[in-house]
């Protein structure tokens, strides 16, 4: 059966690599290895994908991707879904009137033949060979080494494959650059990176958090760093050496007996997602935030979710761009002489917010909202402030307002502004997106009743959660955990409107 499936893959992917190319040039990806003083030129005729390599199996090939109309890179597809699973430089894809061409002379390399620019090359290797195996894992190999002097599968773009060890000196990319996937000592956690052209005064913000149980091994303090890895069973597994997992995050076919491809991908929407390949589409297996709210991308920057619905409002009345504001570049909120705060950008404050991520930001103890808000306000790279009246805590954001989800009135916000005409090129005089609330109160009124109800049913969900996890799973024992670590909301009624603010 195994046999007959591998026969019906080939096929499949042989079909179409003739739709990717056109019917061109097909015999190009019948290459199984890379010698030393191989070439090959990037052919403008094939419409989607011109293969140069291909692996043993011939579902699997590396070659020139038409991202788009205008722009090439370097890919290794899944034939029978064309789906990229890696890419050579997805945050500068070459132009596609380039005269580009792939050269292999011990390392690969993307040369511009216009200009002989190198595009993107591996590092340094002696390798005698480049070869794709049926991984898809892409190899520079050298008779004197028992191991792959180079390897695509240590430099992954926002995929990762089963048998694919994620390590912390790495990271998941979102395509579009705007999230990213990292890990820390016991943990993995998901960030909004800084708008491109900011230089230090935005920092990545977390938005969900994964800490290893160590429910059946332990991760030992200087024993090295930790790795991921997408498992045949379906789960993603923590790993600081080989045997036991320190933890199991759980996918819908766990010990289901589902053998298949399995990849992992941070999506452009921010979500980290499993699939695996069913022999003609990729099937979804876990979806890590369910909740819309959770994710940066349902409402943008200075605005506020409403859930369960995910209903978008705007903090303030700055549309200048996306969503409720346009995402702020620079090198902080200091005014440009003597270091001054102030000048740079506006204020907004109001009650009936807080951030969804709170639990994963430091905080501090303030007496008032106003000793909060101090804080804050001093601190240059301080974008916002959120008070709880009812722990004292304060929550300081060191990025422009986001993730931000309706709550009681006894929290209480305050955020920056960048003002439109500094971030647009400081030229002129920074006048400031003025400082006030959309209407949005009866936007809120109307969520009031369902967003009581919500607390309910995720007072019960997040119960539900940790009862399951305390269980372990079926099978084997392994125990799979959340993947967020976050503490329950408190049971009060949505504020009916957002305060006015004032400048």
């Amino acid at each position: 059966m195994a046999g007959e499936l591998t026969v019906m893959m080939c096929m499949a992917a042989a079909a179409l690599l003739v739709s990717l190319t056109g019917g061109a040039g097909v015999a190009a990806a019948s290459a199984k290895e890379l010698r030393q003083g191989f070439s090959a030129a990037h052919d403008t005729s094939y419409s989607h994908f011109q293969p140069v390599l291909s692996d043993p199996t011939g579902v699997f090939a590396l070659g020139f991707l038409r991202v788009n109309s205008t722009t090439l890179d370097l890919a290794v597809l899944h034939l029978p879904s064309a789906f990229p699973l890696w890419r050579a430089m997805p945050d500068r894809p070459a132009p596609w009137s380039a005269a580009a061409s792939l050269s292999f002379n011990g390392s690969l390399v993307l040369t511009d033949g216009a200009t002989n620019q190198v595009l993107w090359s591996t590092a340094a290797a002696a390798g005698d060979r480049a070869v794709l195996l049926n991984t898809s894992n892409l190899q520079i190999q050298s008779s004197g080494s028992p191991v792959a002097v180079w390897q695509s599968f240590d430099y992954p773009s926002d995929t990762i494959v089963q048998g694919q060890n994620l390590t912390s000196s790495a990271a998941l990319h979102s395509i579009d650059q705007r999230f990213a996937m990292r890990l820390g000592s016991n943990y993995f956690a998901l960030y909004v990176e800084p708008p491109p052209l900011s230089s230090g005064g935005v920092a990545a913000a977390m938005y969900s958090k994964h800490t290893a149980l160590e429910a059946k091994a332990q991760i030992v303090a200087g024993g090295g760093p930790i790795y991921v890895r997408v498992e045949p069973d379906g789960y993603l597994g923590v790993y600081q050496k080989e045997g036991a997992p320190a933890d199991v995050m759980s996918f819908d076919t766990f010990n289901h007996g589902v053998r298949a491809l399995r990849r992992m991908t941070l999506e452009p929407d921010g979500n980290l997602r499993a699939y695996y390949w069913d022999g003609s589409r990729w099937v979804l297996d876990y979806t890590t935030i369910t909740d819309s709210c959770e994710l940066p991308t349902t409402c943008g920057a200075y605005s506020v979710c409403v859930p369960p619905s995910g209903r978008c409002a705007c903090l303030a009345n700055a549309t200048d761009g996306p969503g409720c504001a346009a995402p702020s570049v620079g090198s902080g909120l200091c005014g440009t002489t003597g270091g001054e705060v102030g000048g740079l950008y506006s204020e907004v404050r109001g009650h009936g917010v807080e951030p969804a991520n709170k639990e994963l930001l430091g905080f501090e103890h303030a007496a008032s909202a106003g000793d909060c808000e101090a804080l804050c306000a001093r601190n240059c790279s301080c974008w916002g402030a959120v008070y709880s009246n009812g722990t004292g805590y304060c929550y300081l954001i060191d990025y422009p307002a986001q993730l931000m989800v309706a709550a009681d009135e006894k929290k209480l916000g305050y955020f920056k502004v960048r003002s439109v005409e500094e971030a647009a090129g400081r030229g002129g005089r920074a006048t400031g997106v003025k400082a006030a609330l959309l209407a949005v109160g009866v936007a809120v009124v109307a969520a009031a009743a369902a967003f009581g109800a919500y607390r309910v049913w995720d007072r019960r969900r997040r119960a539900a959660a940790e009862t399951r996890q305390q269980l372990g799973a079926d099978g084997d024992g392994l125990s799979p955990g959340p993947y967020k670590n976050l503490g329950s909301f408190s049971s009060v009624e949505l504020s009916s409107s957002f305060n006015s603010l004032r400048r």
